[in-house]
């Protein structure tokens, strides 16, 4: 692919990070400065996403701290086989459901979870968070390694409607069921370094498609620290891929991350279409 001016900027287009772990340790030292230049790179608001009931947490407090910015979610990684964590955090959910944008990151890992019986437990604490979303009519923002389809098969089962799959890692095809139920695909900056990723967004359509960056990982080159500012690479990426122009590009993931979430993203008081956000103790 064609080399990314690491200095270009979104071209003044509203950009949305859908996927991104915020309270991971490696923003300790400079989270202010980091969001600072997100938002000088166009990014008007960040999807905080959480692995277990801390970073749940976490993610309230940071979005209090930085309301210009940070949305909040929680969920609990699929490798957590956990049944007690599990309806701890779906608890905590219900009682901060108003100040949350989404459930995630959530879903199904085959490559770390290999054991039959292990998988039957990952997929009946999937489930719990599905049916989770569902009720509260929040979106779920959905891990799905090594286990596209099965992830895609479980979420059509249940009738889930509000899903973005975040990174997913199999071929275009395995995508095709989710697409035709109106999930959305996220991107992140390692598109521009892997063939996968740019087959998935040569062969998806643009109207399915968000951006994302999972930071502080999936970066531009591997190992190295991502952020959120990072988002342009994706746009710049996608762009190049469908041979479209970055102002349709942008215009688009504008509004399919509005479709999915709502005003939310834009701050205010609302999450989702309909709901309407109140406040929280974080506790």
């Amino acid at each position: 692919m064609t080399e990314i001016d690491p200095g270009s900027s979104s071209g003044g287009y509203r950009l949305f990070d859908t996927h991104a772990h915020l309270c991971d340790p490696a923003f300790d030292g400079d989270r202010g400065e980091v969001l600072e230049r997100a938002k000088d790179a166009g990014v008007e608001s960040i999807i905080a996403v959480g692995e277990t009931l801390q970073d749940a947490r976490s993610n309230l407090a940071l979005a209090r701290d930085y309301p210009w910015i940070i949305r909040a979610a929680a969920g609990l990684f699929p490798t957590i086989l956990d049944l007690e964590q599990a309806e701890a955090l779906v608890q905590w959910i219900r009682r901060h459901a108003d100040d949350l944008v989404a459930i995630g990151e959530v879903g199904l890992d085959y490559w770390k979870v290999e054991d039959g019986a292990e998988r039957d437990v990952q997929r009946e604490i999937f489930l719990r968070f599905v049916s989770l979303a569902m009720e509260l009519d929040l979106p779920l923002n959905v891990h799905s390694r090594s286990a596209g389809a099965a992830t895609i098969d479980l979420l059509l089962q249940c009738g889930a409607r509000r899903v973005q799959l975040h990174a997913f890692d199999g071929r275009a095809s395995k995508a095709l069921p989710a697409i035709e139920a109106g999930f959305f695909l996220s991107i992140p900056p390692s598109v521009v370094r892997s063939r996968q990723k740019q087959k998935l967004v040569r062969h998806l359509p643009l109207e399915r498609l968000l951006l994302e960056t999972d930071s502080p990982v999936l970066g531009k080159e591997p190992g190295e620290r991502n952020e959120p500012a990072n988002l342009v690479h994706c746009l710049h990426a996608v762009a190049e891929i469908k041979g479209v122009a970055r102002e349709a590009v942008a215009e688009a993931v504008e509004d399919n991350s509005l479709r999915l979430y709502g005003t939310a993203l834009l701050g205010g008081d609302s999450h989702g279409s309909d709901s309407t956000n109140g406040s929280s103790t974080g506790e």
